[in-house]
């Protein structure tokens, strides 16, 4: 019996407003508010709402053998607070059904695995207390932003006691292998690693709607019939996407949400087919090979590698700049400007700046607000300048508070 394992992305960036330069020193107010409201009421609307009513439908019609996974950052949860409380409500029904798993993650959806040690850590115990919070479960099972991974990363992971990390089923680190088994990590191998099948993903998060696709239309029926003949290789099918798939990427008039309400009684009928969480799937199987990825891979483009955040100048400057401040931002114990730290280091802004153009120009422009790369740039960069002047103003007062010479300066940070 196969095993189809759900596990659904939640994240929604805080969007930064139009800052000029000569808002610096004046306006130390970054964000969108206008834009990130509508955006979340939208999106709740046309996804969070309608989606968690109907797998809330469908876990009570299949008796709790239909079950998925979760993983909300903390930026997400911060704004369903402010701008969609029944969303978060929602969310919290799901939970009560013991059908639902909420997966670990860094609170800000940052790049901090691959700068920051102690910024990545933080960020995961940080997220994990809000799970806890939040939906009454301690996460055991950790997803890093956009899928980022690799033998380092998740020996940091298993090291805060996590049991299980997913991955990007890339061809580069696999090989032959089959993304369809559970794998273990090179340097820790208690830590089980689940692979996305990308294909069988993207079937549903990009393809669905696409009449010159060569299986189009997708329904529920053909997809079960991919995954239950005796020659389809390995023991799980994981199917991981960004949950905005459903109503947001894919309309509702593609006919996106039916194809979901289907799925689950075709597939379940087959008697070759279950349902299971991220942590249920793991633990069912046992590792079948050790998996060797030195360098970190993830989920996005053609290359599935860091390169869609940090493949040109302005994203490297951007993100190395940012991250220098990061022991004076955590010297300044300042709740105030913890809560910038966190939002400007989410990845979309790195995403932003990205310059790839043909086969994955498309999906960059679809998800960027700004008119080009460098207008990203240079808005990001004068937040985070009048960021780093009033940081260093704060530094400086709390050294002549406490009569002793300021340690290090925002500005030898930059140096």
């Amino acid at each position: 019996m196969k095993t189809i394992c759900f596990y659904f992305q939640i994240h929604q960036p805080l969007r930064l407003k139009t800052y000029r330069f000569f808002n610096m020193g004046k306006d130390h107010n970054y964000l969108d508010d206008v834009a990130n409201s509508t955006i979340m009421r939208k999106v709740a609307n046309r996804c969070y709402l309608p989606m968690n009513a109907l797998i809330l439908k469908l876990i009570k019609q299949n008796k709790g053998a239909f079950r998925v996974s979760f993983s909300m950052s903390g930026l997400a949860v911060e704004q369903f607070r402010e701008y969609a409380p029944e969303v978060l409500e929602s969310f919290r029904e799901l939970a009560a059904t013991g059908c639902v798993e909420f997966l670990g993650e860094t609170y800000a959806h940052s790049l901090a695995s691959l700068i920051d040690k102690d910024e990545f850590v933080a960020q995961i115990k940080r997220h994990s207390e809000m799970i806890k919070k939040e939906f009454g479960m301690k996460p055991t099972t950790f997803r890093n932003t956009e899928l980022i991974y690799s033998d380092t990363i998740g020996e940091i992971v298993a090291a805060q006691g996590f049991k299980t990390m997913l991955a990007e089923g890339a061809k580069h680190v696999l090989g032959w292998k089959s993304p369809n088994f559970v794998y273990a990590n090179a340097l820790n191998q208690k830590l089980r690693l689940l692979l996305r099948n990308y294909k069988m993903s993207d079937d549903i998060a990009f393809r669905f709607s696409d009449k010159g696709w060569s299986e189009w239309p997708l329904t529920a029926e053909k997809f079960v019939s991919w995954i239950t003949p005796d020659d389809v290789p390995g023991e799980i099918i994981n199917l991981f996407m960004d949950y905005e798939t459903f109503g947001e990427h894919q309309d509702a008039s593609t006919g996106i949400f039916e194809f979901m309400e289907h799925l689950p009684a075709v597939a379940l009928a087959t008697k070759k087919i279950k349902f299971a969480t991220c942590s249920e799937t793991a633990a069912a199987h046992q590792p079948v090979a050790v998996l060797s990825c030195p360098h970190p891979m993830s989920w996005a483009d053609e290359e599935r590698d860091v390169t869609a955040w940090l493949g040109n100048e302005l994203q490297n400057e951007a993100f190395n700049k940012l991250y220098s401040l990061g022991p004076l931002v955590r010297e300044v114990k300042s709740k105030d400007f913890d809560y910038v730290w966190n939002f400007m280091q989410s990845s979309d802004h790195f995403y932003y700046m990205a310059t790839k153009w043909l086969s994955d120009g498309d999906v960059h422009k679809y998800f960027n607000p700004y008119e080009s790369s460098y207008d990203s740039f240079i808005n990001y960069m004068n937040v985070l300048s009048d960021f780093i002047i009033e940081l260093n103003k704060k530094h400086e007062q709390q050294s002549r508070k406490r009569g002793v010479k300021s340690v290090k300066k925002v500005a030898e940070c930059l140096a």
